[in-house]
């Protein structure tokens, strides 16, 4: 099979859907691979690695995108390249479906088939190709919640840990899965106080028995969350639902509890946010401000730690690709029940559920695709 990467164009995103070390895999598997000259500079991979590794290096986008049969990519495809997307070309990235309909009819429009990173799922419910970026966004969230904390930026002037005579900043967290685990342990050992919000008890007992004491877990309705924004500096958006629009558990009106000066980091932004003041911004811009309170909300914030974020991304999405370029899309679907539900999207059908419910779209069940062409 011929292996396509580009070069990510979304604003700010640094990050390659491919290592040198990937090109090596499945060049040993007696595929091809064509990578975009530069792809990989912002994650710290040069040209030349990727020619040592076997890759072929092309000048343009328009290139790859023609020739390959599968696209490797690492955020969704935006509006500049909808009109390279071929029919029957197999599309394996993140695409956060249900947060735009525009990229949905595109996509639907151009008759390929689009295998979602964050559909792909385990029986036992864990999200192998999210939770990497999950852990790195998590972290992250707290990095970005104390900076504009900072008065220079408009927040509340607050130390997230506090110094000894002097309180620390409270951290609410809205979703205890990989997110908002990983943001309460960046939280809690800076010293802040942290209080993680989740409506699942076995998760709240589980997180009782591995979070430090600086962590206290309360069952997430919207009495308790009204009541905790009262107390918020730092607020953590980390609720998901996988391939659907996230819930929103923060209302306009919600916005008023909240002290002047405090800050949403709300890292579900990319499958519609949990707080309904919030709008994807960019490492560029990355907040503004609604009733005094600060709302960041990039879209893609591990790409702010490339090399990091692209390490851990292939790490786990490459044993995947290999499969699919090894056995065909359709023979690996059938093989791996958990990369089956990875699919949102062949040729002009929507065979996820989440994606159909989303836009009010017919919804084509994936298995009559997978042992023949199914419905056209």
């Amino acid at each position: 099979m011929l292996i396509g990467v580009p070069k990510e164009i979304k604003a700010n995103e640094y990050r390659i859907a491919l290592v040198p070390a990937g090109v090596e895999a499945f060049v040993h598997h007696g595929h091809e691979v064509l990578v975009e000259a530069g792809a990989g500079e912002g994650s710290g991979f040069p040209d030349e690695l990727y020619r040592e590794a076997g890759a072929e290096i092309v000048d343009t986008a328009e290139e790859v995108w023609s020739r390959a049969e599968m696209i490797l990519k690492v955020k969704e495809p935006i509006e500049a390249e909808w009109g390279r997307i071929r029919e029957d070309q197999l599309l394996f990235t993140y695409f956060h479906f249900a947060a735009s309909e525009p990229l949905t009819r595109a996509l639907l429009d151009s008759g390929s088939v689009a295998i979602a990173y964050e559909t792909v799922q385990h029986q036992n419910g864990e999200l192998p190709l999210l939770t990497p970026m999950s852990e790195v966004a998590g972290r992250l969230s707290i990095l970005e919640g104390a900076k504009y904390l900072e008065r220079f930026y408009g927040g509340r002037g607050l130390l997230l840990g506090g110094v000894p005579g002097v309180l620390p900043a409270r951290v609410v967290i809205l979703g205890g899965g990989v997110v908002g685990t990983n943001a309460a342990k960046m939280a809690a050992g800076f010293g802040a106080r942290v209080t993680i919000l989740d409506v699942s008890l076995p998760r709240l007992r589980y997180l009782s028995d591995v979070m430090p004491a600086n962590v206290e877990l309360l069952f997430s309705n919207r009495y308790n969350i009204r009541e905790q924004l009262a107390e918020a500096d730092l607020l953590i958006g980390g609720v998901l639902l996988p391939g659907k629009k996230a819930p929103s558990l923060v209302k306009r009106e919600d916005l008023k509890l909240m002290k002047p000066g405090s800050v949403i980091v709300d890292v579900a932004v990319d499958q519609g946010g949990c707080v309904e003041t919030i709008h994807p911004t960019t490492h560029e811009d990355p907040i503004y401000v609604v009733d005094d309170v600060i709302h960041y909300a990039v879209a893609n914030m591990p790409g702010a730690v490339s090399r990091t974020s692209t390490l851990a991304l292939t790490n786990v999405t490459l044993p995947y690709a290999i499969d699919l370029a090894n056995k065909g899309w359709k023979q690996a679907c059938l093989d791996d029940p958990a990369l089956k539900l990875g699919v949102n999207m062949v040729r002009g059908n929507v065979t996820y559920e989440g994606v159909s419910e989303a836009f009010g779209l017919d919804y084509a069940p994936i298995e009559p695709f997978l042992v023949g062409d199914g419905p056209r």
